[in-house]
C-alpha cells in the first residue's frame, strides 16, 4: 500500500461524528503513518476549546484559525489527517487537500444524531432540533463532501478495523501505482 501512495497524506473528511478520529488513528497505524487531528490541534494552538472560539470570536474566526492550521498540517508527509466537519466548506482549504488523497466518510444523519446525542461540546449542534441541523448541515456540505476522491459510505454498526479494511482495499482504485522511469542502456 504504502508503494502506491508514496506518502501522500489522506485527508478524512464527513460530518461530525463520522468516526474521522477514530477512524484516522486505526488508519493511521496500519500504514505506519503518523495521525494527526486538527480539532485536536486548534484546541492545542490557541489554549481553548472549539466551543469557546466559536463563543467567543465567531465560527468565521474559527475558519481562519482551522485554515492556518491545515496549512501547516499539509507540509507534512505520510500523515492521516482528521478534519473538521466544515473544512471542506472553505474553498482555500482545497488548495491544500488536493495534494492529497481526500476520503469522505459519509455517515446517515440519523447514525450521526445517536452518536452525538449528548456531546454538549459541538457548537453547531446547540440547536432545537439537532437532527434537523444536522440534516441540512448535510445538505449545504453534501456537494463539497463529493468532491472527494474517494467516497465511503458508513453503516453505523461498522468497526473501524473493518471501515479502514474497506478503505484500504479502495485506495487502489483511484490512485495509480508509480511509473518507474525506462531503464537507460548504453551503446
Amino acid at each position: 500500500m504504502n508503494d502506491i501512495l508514496q506518502g501522500l497524506n489522506i485527508y478524512l473528511v464527513g460530518m461530525m461524528g463520522a468516526g474521522k478520529t477514530t477512524v484516522g488513528k486505526h488508519l493511521a497505524h496500519q500504514l505506519g503513518y503518523r495521525f494527526l487531528d486538527t480539532d485536536a490541534i486548534i484546541e492545542q494552538v490557541t489554549g481553548t476549546t472549539i466551543d469557546e472560539i466559536f463563543a467567543n470570536e465567531g465560527e468565521p474566526a474559527f475558519r481562519d484559525i482551522e485554515h492556518q492550521v491545515l496549512a501547516g498540517v499539509a507540509a507534512y508527509q505520510r500523515s492521516v489527517v482528521s478534519t473538521g466537519g466544515g473544512i471542506v466548506t472553505q474553498q482555500n482549504n482545497w488548495s491544500y487537500l488536493k495534494y492529497g488523497l481526500v476520503v469522505w466518510l459519509d455517515v446517515r444523519p440519523e447514525t450521526l444524531f445517536d452518536r452525538l446525542r449528548d456531546d454538549r461540546s459541538r457548537p453547531l449542534l446547540k440547536e432545537a432540533d439537532p437532527l434537523a441541523t444536522l440534516k441540512q448541515l448535510l445538505d449545504e456540505r453534501r456537494s463539497k463532501y463529493e468532491q472527494a476522491d474517494l467516497h465511503l459510505s458508513v453503516s453505523g454498526d461498522e468497526s473501524p478495523d473493518r471501515i479502514v479494511d474497506r478503505l484500504i482495499a479502495a485506495i487502489p482504485s483511484v490512485l495509480k501505482p508509480s511509473v518507474r522511469p525506462p531503464h537507460e542502456f548504453s551503446a
